[in-house]
């Protein structure tokens, strides 16, 4: 039976769902933002939680003047410190914060943290029709987090954008327009053949609108060379692909886990790569991770007879956003065993549980960075899943 505590602790009130204790980190209306959401964690080189989202300043909406904050956690996520701004784009859009602690640079034997971001001047709906511009970028900080770089602009890489009379170096054959990165962290292989490698998840929408969202395509973009070039990856097979994440299989093979967005089928899209996401040998729906056209999460977190373990994240429903449940594979996303119930609506009624983020704490835990009580919180949770 599900058993609702409030209690207080210092100044944070603290939720229990489920048995899980629920620490909110991001609150709405606070700290000069009317909303916040797309929430993104990693664990810093120094073992700190850093938990980033869109500060949205003015209202709750997809596009307007919205920050990327951060705040972190010295503690393993029982109390978190104050906001700090990473990026903006003066009164305009950005957002898709799509961290990754790059632990293999031998120019930084203490780690860098990059942090890939979009940029936009215009409402999706806008630039999906040719009427604005997203770009890409992303920020570094050697010191944890505490300070950031100068944003570098990688569009011209990463994205193929046919926007000459904005910019002439933005005119290719491909005529990419609405582009966001992964909800959520990015990923680095951490052995085998492509060890170093930083791959971002991302989406795009192709040419004019189409019915059923049938303009929009996942893909990926990576870098070797820890930020220096990046490349494109092939685009995933089905269209609608959307919001995108990614994680290490066995044998140097990747995944990504990808929203249907054309609705149609209310499951997860999943691609597999054996050469580390440059291209995709297969792309099927994941009928057990049902999805009601929303946005998910997935980590490596172990390894067990030579595959990977996995855990994945999302509001598992068909109908509306609510039900957020973990779930774990023990073969490399082949099968899901393990169903972990996270957090769900006391009333059964609208959008309650929707995006989250998953972070690996130590070998048993894994942490959950997720929107909760119909977006009014950005909320974090430990959860014991071995």
């Amino acid at each position: 039976m599900k058993k609702w505590f409030f209690f207080l602790l210092g100044w944070v009130l603290i939720t229990v769902t489920y048995g899980q204790t629920k620490v909110p980190v991001f609150v709405s209306g606070q700290d000069g933002y009317r909303s916040f959401r797309i929430p993104a964690i990693i664990t810093a080189p120094n073992g700190d939680l850093l938990a980033f989202c869109e500060g949205r300043v003015n209202h709750a909406g997809d596009f307007g003047d919205i920050k990327i904050v951060m705040k972190r956690s010295t503690d393993g996520g029982k109390t978190w410190g104050p906001i700090q701004v990473v990026a903006d784009y003066d009164t305009l859009q950005a957002g898709n914060p799509a961290p990754v602690a790059d632990l293999t640079d031998p120019d930084y034997p203490g780690g860098r943290i990059f942090m890939f971001y979009n940029t936009g001047d215009n409402h999706e709906g806008e630039v999906r029709k040719g009427n604005g511009l997203r770009e890409l970028w992303y920020k570094t900080s050697t010191d944890n987090g505490a300070t950031w770089s100068e944003a570098v602009n990688i569009t011209t890489q990463a994205h193929r954008p046919n926007k000459p009379q904005r910019n002439p170096a933005y005119n290719f054959s491909q005529d990419w327009r609405s582009y966001a990165n992964t909800p959520g962290h990015a990923m680095q292989f951490t052995s085998g053949e492509y060890k170093g490698r930083i791959f971002i998840a991302a989406n795009h929408s192709e040419g004019d609108p189409k019915n059923a969202f049938m303009d929009y395509k996942a893909h990926g973009y990576y870098t070797d060379d820890h930020g220096k070039t990046f490349h494109l990856s092939e685009n995933v097979v089905f269209p609608g692909g959307n919001e995108s994440t990614a994680t290490e299989l066995s044998g140097s093979r990747l995944m990504m886990n990808s929203r249907n967005q054309r609705g149609d089928i209310k499951a997860r899209i999943v691609s597999i790569s054996s050469d580390g996401g440059a291209t995709w040998d297969t792309s099927y729906f994941d009928k057990t991770l049902i999805d009601p056209v929303n946005e998910g999460s997935i980590l490596t977190v172990g390894k067990k007879k030579g595959k990977n373990i996995l855990a994945f994240s999302n509001a598992a429903d068909e109908q509306r956003r609510d039900n957020l449940t973990i779930r774990i594979s023990y073969d490399d996303g082949a099968t899901w065993k393990k169903s972990i119930p996270v957090d769900k609506s006391p009333d059964g009624k609208g959008d309650y549980t929707a995006y989250s983020d998953l972070v690996k704490i130590g070998k048993k835990k894994v942490g959950i960075l997720y929107e909760s009580d119909g977006y009014k919180k950005i909320v974090f949770s430990v959860i014991k899943w071995k």
